[in-house]
């Protein structure tokens, strides 16, 4: 018979790995994500409405900033949507 302390921590650690690898593939999609839009921006020539050339300023009135902040609150709503916790 099988030890009810065995599944449960074995059922632990299924769930442990597969947050943390959900949190890897989020971060590879991120940063995978912002880089295209980035590139797509400068082929493009969108550039931001604002004098600053780097920093969260920037970031918020660019496209490839605008598109990430929506993405990673996409993200966050379907981590706590889940109940994943980081």
């Amino acid at each position: 018979m099988t030890d009810i302390s065995s599944v449960t921590s074995s059922a632990t650690a299924y769930v442990a790995r597969q947050t943390a690898d959900l949190n890897k593939a989020a971060s590879a999609a991120t940063a995978s994500f912002a880089s295209t839009l980035s590139k797509v921006q400068n082929a493009v020539g969108l550039g931001p409405r604002t004098g600053f050339t780097a920093g969260p300023t920037y970031e918020a009135n660019t496209l490839a900033g605008q598109t990430k902040a929506a993405f990673d609150n996409a993200l966050s709503a379907t981590k706590t949507a889940l109940h994943i916790k980081p």
